[in-house]
């Protein structure tokens, strides 16, 4: 088994001026239809939403891009958040596993549980990956 991890912050007020820069390309270039519309529910919170799943994006790919296969900026919409009943942030694990390297590191990836936080100026998240030898 290994472990590996992944920590991202970042500033709501990026994200907030990037997509009213850049609209709906940036959206679809980033995030799922399912986190788009997830993200756009809250619209008092709604860019504390799209910064927290973006950390998330790159706490996973901290934690898992020495096990990448393919162009780097295709995989952003194959971290997707997805919410438990409960408001519990998980992963789609499912959608992430067809990009990771199979052969050579006899590795496959097991799980990835990450953890989300917010406040009006910042967002941050944690991953932690679980490899199968």
């Amino acid at each position: 088994m290994k472990v590996t991890t992944g920590i991202d912050i970042i500033e709501v007020n990026r994200i907030k001026e990037t997509i009213e820069e850049l609209g709906e390309n940036f959206l679809n270039r980033i995030y799922t239809e399912n986190e788009i519309e997830y993200c756009k529910k809250s619209n008092i919170n709604k860019y504390q939403h799209f910064a927290a799943r973006f950390a998330v994006k790159e706490a996973v790919f901290k934690a898992i891009s020495c096990y990448i296969e393919g162009r780097e900026d295709a995989i952003w919409k194959n971290i997707e958040v997805i919410n438990l009943e409960s408001g519990k942030p998980e992963l789609n694990v499912e959608k992430l596993q067809k990009n990771i390297k199979k052969a050579g590191d006899k590795l496959s990836l097991v799980n990835i549980d990450v953890s989300i936080s917010h406040i009006k100026e910042f967002a941050v998240a944690s991953a932690v990956a679980v490899f199968e030898e």
